[in-house]
């Protein structure tokens, strides 16, 4: 007698969470594929746009939305949907670099203060409460001053400046699992630093590092759009959002309103997106924020 055994499928363990995110947090779950939706509109904006980023018709100029334009064009004539999509794909690298980076330094400075404690815990907290008394909008416009605007140098400076205030994050959570049992049985059995670091700290702090990831996502595309509106971000012709808010949306506004709503409302809604998803990965990642 032959029994056949039911096939049973298995997930991607990404699945099976975003499955679970969905059902206990709907927002957080849509706003995930809505900044989705955006980060794959900014990968494959050279397949999407219908146009060059600075592709100008002087003759359709302030064109307002039709089936050809479907967000109008500015005062040159360049589409503004295709503006948009080259925005998000500039807001999509410098988010993810500048978070990246901020996050790696984030780990670092916490995990290493919260470890290890005493003079150098001291040493470098102060620095970073010394650090977080600067308004962080004046402390980016006197930087990229010196400096000088450019995509690499926009990275560096949102990296380092979010990267050092978020060491506190990482901190607090090192320090609450340097106490736990299992740390002490791997010191008192003679494991050495690196390893209780990698097999044991990081591993119980990586919820915490990926919720700081995707509030960082958020917060450097908006600090990049204030700096281009304020024209120290990234400069021309490559378009972001800022300056186009900046620049042709706010001189003509009154003759093509669509020129700063279109950028307003994709900045607003990406950046929403973002924290509403990364709040709905803390209480999903965090079991003392799970609510019943």
């Amino acid at each position: 007698m032959q029994t056949s055994n039911a096939s049973t499928k298995t997930y991607h363990p990404f699945i099976v969470f975003h499955q679970r995110l969905f059902r206990s947090k709907p927002l957080g779950g849509f706003g995930g594929v809505v900044f989705a939706i955006f980060l794959l509109g900014g990968v494959f904006a050279d397949l999407l746009a219908p146009y060059g980023m600075n592709e100008t018709n002087m003759f359709n100029s302030l064109q307002s939305p039709s089936l050809s334009y479907l967000m109008g064009t500015d005062h040159l004539g360049r589409d503004v949907f295709s503006r948009i999509l080259y925005g998000a794909q500039l807001s999509v690298i410098v988010g993810f670099l500048a978070a990246g980076l901020a996050t790696i330094i984030s780990v670092i400075l916490g995990v290493v203060t919260g470890y290890f404690g005493g003079k150098t815990d001291m040493l470098i907290q102060r620095f970073v409460d010394a650090w977080m008394t600067f308004p962080d909008l004046v402390l980016l416009i006197v930087v990229v001053s010196i400096v000088g605007p450019g995509t690499t140098q926009i990275v560096i400076i949102l990296g380092c400046l979010y990267g050092i205030a978020g060491s506190r994050i990482i901190r607090g959570s090192v320090v609450s699992i340097r106490e736990n049992m299992y740390t002490h049985a791997a010191q008192s059995m003679g494991a050495k630093t690196l390893h209780i670091l990698w097999f044991h700290i990081l591993p119980n702090v990586m919820p915490v590092v990926i919720v700081l990831f995707t509030t960082r996502v958020g917060a450097v595309i908006l600090a990049e759009a204030g700096l281009s509106f304020l024209g120290l971000g990234i400069p021309p012709p490559s378009p972001t959002w800022g300056s186009m808010l900046s620049g042709s949306g706010r001189t003509y506004m009154y003759l093509g309103p669509w020129l700063a709503l279109a950028p307003g409302i994709c900045l607003t809604v990406m950046v929403y997106a973002i924290n509403i998803y990364g709040d709905a990965l803390r209480d999903m990642l965090d079991p003392r924020m799970r609510g019943r």
